[in-house]
């Protein structure tokens, strides 16, 4: 049986840790498989820290499933640094999945968080320094606006186009923004206190647990390839 490691990028909310754990729990029900998180940073355990402790439980395999958005430098580098360092000192044989992406299952996800009475909608990310992957972010939200047949743009919380340099002030009563974050973060959370009344933005939970199928298919994809 090939066991499944989800793998974080981390954060310092104290909240991330706990919800990547139950999204891995959840994930790891639908598959029917050991299933256990790890971080790149920030958080624990290490990838190479959870390949070790499957490998003492007797597992030899692992699908990795990266619970990020983007095809940014994380998952391009750090990723796979992490996959050869954690196979190489534990012995466990890794196979690297998809991560979770922009693309339509994510839309759809996405798109059923939507409050039927949304006008306007925003997706907020991250962000990236790489114009591709804030541009992939651009076109979810595009496609969510399809779906729940509203205005969508895309917004981002660092990078070249960082919420701070948009121009985000005080919008018509019913915006909905829609995190595109996996756990709590601290950029959401900034979001969240800086920029919403009760008035004038209602800004939805990160999708947490509801990534599970997502999580799941990518795995599948692997495992059963």
């Amino acid at each position: 049986m090939t066991a499944l490691i989800t793998l974080s990028h981390g954060s310092r909310h104290p909240g991330a840790a706990s919800s990547v754990e139950a999204l891995t729990r959840a994930a790891g029900v639908l598959t029917g498989v050991p299933a256990v998180a790890a971080h790149l940073e920030f958080n624990t355990p290490t990838l190479e820290a959870a390949a070790q402790g499957l490998a003492a439980r007797g597992e030899r395999e692992a699908v990795v499933v990266p619970l990020l958005f983007t095809e940014g430098y994380h998952q391009r580098v750090d990723v796979p640094a992490a996959l050869d360092s954690a196979s190489a000192s534990t012995g466990l044989i890794l196979h690297r999945a998809r991560g979770l992406g922009t693309g339509e299952d994510m839309a759809q996800l996405l798109a059923t968080r939507v409050p039927e009475e949304a006008s306007k909608v925003m997706v907020y990310s991250v962000g990236s320094s790489d114009a591709s992957a804030n541009a992939a972010v651009a076109r979810l939200a595009r496609r969510v606006g399809e779906i729940a047949g509203c205005e969508c743009s895309a917004a981002y919380a660092t990078g070249p186009k960082a919420v701070a340099e948009q121009n985000l002030s005080p919008r018509e009563h019913g915006e909905v923004v829609v995190p595109l974050f996996v756990s709590p973060g601290l950029l959401l959370d900034r979001l969240d206190g800086g920029l919403t009344t009760a008035s004038q933005r209602q800004v939805l939970p990160p999708l947490g647990t509801a990534l599970a199928e997502i999580v799941s298919q990518r795995y599948q994809e692997v495992a059963h390839a």
